[in-house]
């Protein structure tokens, strides 16, 4: 285990200010930056960890203000889960919650440590920094792209890295038109994903993520959220996929198609939404969909082509359970 000061702060304020001094990082739920500096596995480990628990005004809460949801980053995934607010009018985030880790998971995890977690890659994840990749340092390799790849993207890579968002929220949140509130902007969720050295996304160091808000859903919308994984708990998505579609007089007027476990940032399908707007939902045009998208995924490799399939499958289920 990696040496470190322990700060309890207040406010966002505060953490921020501890935050800008450098090698410090924020912890709330703390499922997985524990293991992170349990296992020692980088070379620039923080020095000080800010717990922001204990802020005040409190950031974990679910309220709808004016039609928008807004959710505080302390909020639980179990509260995300379980709220009839969520799953009424935004179902596929409800389910994306769920889905994530195991009961005790959900309990402690947070929304906001959720899409701040640490790239999930084997070589990345390796004890005593093994493999110092280049997520850790810009001398490095990927080493998964020539070694083991077969949960790693099939649409390329970024920066020269395979490794994928493991983010479960990630998606539904991209899918739904979310915005992510920081201490210092608000990030369109399209935008907050975007790899920036060991990060899953693009906040600086000095950035505190307070709230999530998700516009309200046009009449006539339905949701899902599916996940394909090894195990049915405890796992991480190898292929997710998130799915709003409006429809009006059986046909589709408006897609939103986006995949977790398959690139470094939430994936958005656009093929697929192309393909299905301005028709009806049928085992046809859903399975036309899936193959728009599979037809995309010309970087897999041989070891994780069978994901393009899963892929497929999975946005023909979610567009069928909408229709």
């Amino acid at each position: 285990m990696f040496d470190f000061t322990y700060k309890n702060v207040t406010t966002v304020a505060d953490a921020a200010t501890i935050l800008a001094k450098g090698s410090a990082q924020v912890i709330a739920g703390n499922t997985d930056l524990s293991t992170y500096m349990k296992g020692m596995f980088t070379p620039n480990p923080p020095t000080t960890l800010v717990n922001i628990n204990h802020v005040t005004p409190s950031l974990d809460y679910i309220k709808v203000e004016g039609g928008t949801l807004k959710i505080g980053a302390l909020t639980s995934l179990t509260d995300i889960a379980d709220s009839t607010a969520v799953s009424g009018g935004w179902a596929t985030l409800s389910m994306a919650a769920k889905a994530v880790g195991s009961p005790e998971l959900r309990n402690q995890g947070t929304i906001g440590g959720n899409i701040c977690q640490k790239p999930r890659c084997i070589y990345y994840r390796n004890e005593y920094n093994d493999f110092n990749c280049l997520r850790k340092t810009s001398t490095g390799l990927c080493y998964a792209l020539t070694g083991v790849n077969k949960f790693h993207s099939i649409f390329g890579a970024v920066g020269g890295c395979i490794a994928v968002c493991p983010s479960d929220t990630a998606p539904a949140l991209v899918a739904l038109g979310a915005s992510i509130v920081t201490n210092k902007k608000t990030w369109a969720a399209a935008d907050f994903f975007v790899i920036k050295g060991e990060q899953i996304n693009s906040i600086a160091a000095d950035e505190v993520v307070t709230e999530i808000q998700v516009p309200a859903l046009a009449a006539g919308t339905k949701s899902t959220y599916l996940k394909f994984a090894f195990r049915k708990a405890i796992d991480f998505p190898l292929v997710s996929v998130a799915a709003i579609v409006t429809s009006a007089g059986g046909t589709v007027s408006k897609a939103s198609i986006v995949l977790g476990g398959v690139f470094n940032s939430p994936k958005v399908a656009t093929e697929a939404q192309t393909s299905i707007t301005g028709k009806a939902i049928s085992a046809t045009t859903a399975d036309a969909a899936g193959a728009a998208l599979a037809a995309a995924a010309t970087a897999a490799l041989p070891a994780n082509k069978y994901k393009v399939q899963i892929a497929k499958t999975l946005i023909k289920r979610a567009l069928l359970a909408v229709a």
